[in-house]
């Protein structure tokens, strides 16, 4: 019993970092962990799911595409559903990808593929009636995807009128950034000290997500178009003759395609196509084969997440041979010290690296890392410069072993060991105050404009402000005079503190730095509790029976409240004025009184359709009642399902939970 639940612990834990990952990178347009990291986890997970299938979860982030919907948006509904696609990082996995198709067709004759460079952009959908663009849309959830129409009309090759096309049509393809635009944009932002682009895939989906048209027209969008949401209207037989056509078509079509007669193949093209690499115009991170009879993929259909009959190869991170010329150590605002190796500059992948992270003193044990040593480093997913071995044989003579410091280099103060980390426990640690304040101010959290890490530095400096509550005690007369400081900006900068005391509940949970919260996951505590004083009161079953809530994540948080240093801080928040409620955003009453459960696997992500419920007035509850009204039932629905039958209680599926909420709107 003690090992399922290990293993239904680890399954929740995988599954809540994924769906964090996943806003952060579909919603927010912020990725918190590279594509590697993020592929490692999702292999992780599988590889559980397949050993302990009766401990698959129901909404498992394995069966889902993409994220969440910003709510700035009009949502539209894909007629056919975008799905995601599974990774290959070898040649091994290519072979047994060929293996999966044969098995499934029961078939032994040649197998023909298509292979297509993956563009590192934001995928959207085209939707054309008679001939005539109604709508642009990104992939979303792969159901629904944010209305992106304005955004896009500007991009060359995106016809606004099709000459010979079926009634309908979608046209799916990849909006990206060439490098040059990225770095021309990076180059702007930095003049006017606005917060840096991390990556073209990065700054692509914040132009083509942004609310005001005239950005994405003022930036140089680019698209390559590669499939269809259906063909059957065309009498196309090839995956090549449908690019073909969409080229004859108007629409900009990657011409770094090939036909290649086997899955072998596939290999020297992707070491013709990994050394062409860094001389393109736009960043890739792979090759997408397909197989290419269009009849072959209509039968080998896809999986609740992807189709069976495509796969993404990734390329191999680049790697260079660098120094190691000193180690130094960085303070996070939990104060964990994180190492940091400082490199001889080698230009890795087109841009200068002279900085890795090192994780913490067990790595650098493990590599056995020694200043003056030559190292290999590659960029983790294409973006996280990293070491990958130190190369001893080259090692020169008289290089000491690194011993790590045990006193925090901001305070001096003795650091301890935390796990695999250390930490200064020093709760006034100016480097800790720095990181929090900043992250506390941060635009994913209390957003409060103008207040950055040099105004904070220089408020820090005079006294003005030691941790996060004194920024509600501070005054324009207390600006002014200051070095960047005139009537005009101190009035600003006040007045824009002072309202954050407006911010809803979730941005004050985030700003908190609360273990394992980021957007996400303060959302769903936002929702299930109306204010502090009710989530303060929170017991660990509370917090479990949520959505997307493991139980390592819920003792977490409720250890992280009852810490007397954040009892007090939030006590002092209160009595400055802060004391956010949640946002409900109930547009409607009609439902209200009904009891909504949820079970089996859905093709939404569950937090979307209790939102969507809960807008109607509606409750959903995570188990089944006599109180319960309705229960809506996905794929291999359970125990809650055969419950509700034996109550007599309603059961809808997906489709019938539409046709239900349609006669309500």
């Amino acid at each position: 019993m003690q090992e399922e639940k290990l293993i239904r612990d680890k399954i929740r834990d995988l599954s809540e970092r994924i769906r964090e990952a996943n806003y952060l990178y579909h919603v927010e347009d912020k990725p918190a962990i590279s594509d590697q990291e993020y592929d490692a986890l999702l292999a992780s997970l599988k590889e559980l799911e397949t050993q302990h299938p009766d401990f698959v979860l129901a909404d498992s982030p394995t069966r889902q595409v993409g994220g969440a919907l910003k709510a700035s948006f009009k949502t539209i509904t894909h007629p056919h559903r975008m799905m995601s696609l599974d990774n290959a990082f070898n040649h091994d996995d290519i072979e047994q990808f060929e293996a999966s198709i044969r098995r499934a067709l029961a078939y032994e004759g040649e197998l023909e593929y298509v292979a297509e460079l993956k563009i590192d952009g934001l995928s959207i959908n085209l939707f054309y009636e008679q001939g005539i663009l109604i709508w642009g849309a990104t992939r979303g959830n792969g159901t629904q995807g944010e209305d992106i129409t304005f955004n896009i009309l500007g991009i060359p090759g995106l016809p606004r009128r099709l000459e010979a096309a079926p009634a309908t049509l979608e046209v799916r393809g990849e909006v990206y950034l060439s490098k040059e635009e990225f770095a021309r944009i990076n180059a702007e932002r930095e003049e006017l000290g606005e917060a840096l682009f991390k990556n073209p895939r990065n700054a692509a989906a914040g132009t083509v997500r942004n609310i005001d048209p005239k950005v994405a027209a003022s930036r140089n969008l680019q698209a390559y178009f590669y499939g269809m949401g259906s063909s059957r209207d065309l009498g196309l037989k090839t995956q090549a003759e449908l690019l073909d056509w969409l080229e004859a078509q108007g629409f900009r079509v990657n011409p770094d395609r090939k036909v290649v007669p086997s899955a072998a193949a596939v290999e020297q093209l992707m070491e013709d196509w990994r050394q062409k690499r860094p001389s393109l115009a736009y960043e890739v991170d792979g090759v997408v084969i397909k197989v290419n009879d269009l009849q072959l993929q209509e039968e080998l259909g896809s999986t609740s997440r992807a189709p069976r009959w495509a796969i993404a190869y990734k390329f191999p991170a680049e790697e260079v041979v660098t120094v190691l010329q000193a180690i130094s150590l960085q303070v996070g605002r939990t104060g964990k010290v994180t190492p940091v190796a400082e490199l001889e500059p080698r230009i890795l992948e087109g841009t200068e690296v002279s900085r890795a992270t090192l994780h913490n003193p067990g790595f650098i044990a493990e590599l056995d890392l020694r200043i003056g040593d030559r190292v290999l480093i590659h960029k983790s997913g294409g973006i996280i410069p990293e070491i990958l071995r130190v190369i001893t044989e080259e090692r020169p003579k008289g290089l000491e072993p690194y011993s790590f410091p045990m006193t925090c280099p901001e305070c001096g103060a003795e650091l301890l060991e935390d796990g695999a980390n250390v930490r200064c426990v020093n709760p006034t640690c100016p480097a800790q105050q720095l990181q929090k304040l900043s992250y506390f101010a941060s635009r994913g959290a209390m957003d409060i404009e103008g207040l950055a890490v040099k105004t904070l530095e220089l408020l820090l400096a005079k006294g003005l402000i030691k941790g996060i509550p004194d920024l509600y005690e501070l005054k324009a007369e207390d600006l002014k005079g200051l070095e960047g400081f005139g009537e005009l900006s101190a009035n600003k900068l006040i007045a824009n503190i002072e309202a954050s005391k407006n911010q809803p509940l979730a941005r004050l949970l985030v700003a908190l730095g609360l273990p394992h919260v980021g957007s996400r996951t303060a959302a769903v505590l936002a929702r299930a509790f109306p204010n502090l004083e009710a989530l303060k009161a929170a017991k660990l079953d509370d917090l479990v029976a949520l959505n997307d809530i493991g139980e390592t994540t819920a003792e977490a948080i409720l250890s992280a409240l009852q810490q007397p240093e954040m009892q007090a801080l939030l006590a002092d928040l209160q009595a400055k004025g802060l004391d956010p409620v949640a946002e409900r955003a109930v547009t409607s009453d009609v439902l209200k009184g009904k009891t909504f459960v949820l079970t089996g696997a859905l093709s939404e992500a569950r937090t979307v359709i209790q939102a969507r419920l809960e807008a109607l007035g509606a409750r959903v509850a995570s188990s089944v009642s006599k109180k319960t009204d309705y229960v809506v039932a996905g794929e291999n629905a359970g125990s809650k399902l055969a419950k509700a039958e034996g109550l007599g209680i309603q059961i809808l599926d997906e489709a019938q939970l539409a046709e239900l909420l349609a006669t309500l709107n």
